[in-house]
C-alpha cells in the first residue's frame, strides 16, 4: 500500500485482502468506486473507527439476546428480530448450533405481509384483512386497532374491526376479533385511509378468587383493582378489563371451582354455559 512520502506494506492473504475490501466498502474508505484499504487504516489509526473484540461478550448476555430474537418474533415483531439476529451472527462466541439456527432463521424470515402488518400497528395505519376460519368460511376486516399476542404456542392479531356479523361475544365486545395469524392469507393485508383508534373494547369484570389461590393470585397488567377481603375462609376480589370473555372464561376454568364470576351478568351466564356442556359432556346431573 503506497502513499505520497511514505509506505506502509501488508502481508496478507488474498482471504484478508477481501474482507478488509469489504470493511473499507462498508464505512465509505473509497478511492473513486473502489475500496481503499489505505482510507481504512488512516482512519483506524486516527480513531475515527475504533477496534474492540469481538470474542468477549459473556454466554449469559449471548442468551438473553436468543430470548430476545425469540420473544420479539413471538408477538411479531420480525424486524426488530431480525436485526438482534445479524449482530448475533456477527459474534465469534457463538457456538456451531447457536450460529446454524440462527442462520435457519435468517434464510427463513418472516413472510413480507407478516413484517408488513407490523408496520400498519406501529405506525397506527388502518388497513383491511381476509381471513380464514376453521370452517373454511372466508371473512373480510376492517381494522382500526390491533397488536400481536401469543396463546398458547400460537400468534393471535387482537383487533378491532367495524365489522361484527358472526361475533359470538357480549354485546359491548361485538367489535373485538382475537384472529390466528396463520389463517390470515398471503397478501391479504392492505392499507386504507381513516382514524386509528387507541385502543380494542372493554369491560370491567370482577372475580372472586377462594383458597391457597386468593393468597397465590399474581396481578396482571389488566387488573384494575385486587384485594383481599374480610373473610372467612380468605377471599380475594379482582376487577379485570377483559377485552375476550373466551380468552377470560377460558382462563377462569383453568383455576375451577376456586374461580367465580361475580359481574356483570352476561359474562357470567357465558361462563355458567360453559360449565353447563361440561356437566352433560360427562353426563353429569346439571344441579337446579
Amino acid at each position: 500500500m503506497t502513499r505520497k512520502g511514505q509506505s506502509i506494506t501488508l502481508s496478507v492473504s488474498e482471504r484478508d485482502k477481501a474482507e478488509l475490501e469489504n470493511l473499507a466498502r462498508e464505512f465509505g474508505m473509497m478511492w473513486g468506486d473502489r475500496p481503499n484499504i489505505s482510507k481504512l487504516v488512516e482512519a483506524i489509526a486516527q480513531q475515527r473507527l475504533l477496534i474492540t473484540p469481538n470474542n468477549n461478550w459473556l454466554q449469559e448476555r449471548i442468551t438473553a439476546l436468543k430470548q430476545a430474537i425469540d420473544a420479539l418474533t413471538d408477538v411479531g415483531k420480525a424486524e426488530e428480530a431480525l436485526l438482534i439476529a445479524n449482530l448475533l451472527l456477527e459474534r465469534s462466541e457463538l457456538s456451531l448450533p447457536l450460529r446454524a439456527e440462527i442462520e435457519r432463521f435468517l434464510g427463513n424470515p418472516p413472510p413480507p405481509w407478516r413484517i408488513e402488518l407490523n408496520q400498519y400497528i406501529r405506525r397506527e395505519q388502518p388497513f383491511q384483512l381476509s381471513y380464514q376460519d376453521a370452517t373454511g368460511r372466508l371473512w373480510n376486516f376492517t381494522v382500526r386497532h390491533a397488536k400481536i399476542v401469543p396463546y398458547e404456542e400460537r400468534q393471535y392479531l387482537n383487533c378491532w374491526c367495524e365489522e361484527t356479523e358472526g361475533n359470538l361475544d357480549v354485546e359491548e365486545l361485538h367489535h373485538n376479533w382475537s384472529l390466528r395469524l396463520d389463517r390470515i392469507p398471503e397478501a391479504g393485508v392492505i392499507p386504507i385511509y381513516g382514524k386509528w383508534r387507541s385502543n380494542l373494547d372493554e369491560l370491567q369484570v370482577e372475580m372472586h378468587i377462594h383458597g391457597r389461590l386468593a393468597f397465590a393470585y399474581k396481578t396482571k397488567n389488566e387488573d384494575v383493582d385486587s384485594k383481599l377481603l374480610e373473610a372467612s375462609p380468605p377471599v380475594r376480589r379482582v376487577i379485570r378489563r377483559v377485552f375476550s370473555t373466551y380468552w377470560f372464561i377460558r382462563e377462569v376454568l383453568r383455576d375451577a371451582p376456586d374461580v367465580l364470576i361475580m359481574s356483570p351478568e352476561n359474562v357470567c351466564l357465558l361462563a355458567k354455559e360453559k360449565l353447563k356442556l361440561l356437566y352433560q359432556r360427562y353426563n353429569l346431573e346439571i344441579p337446579s
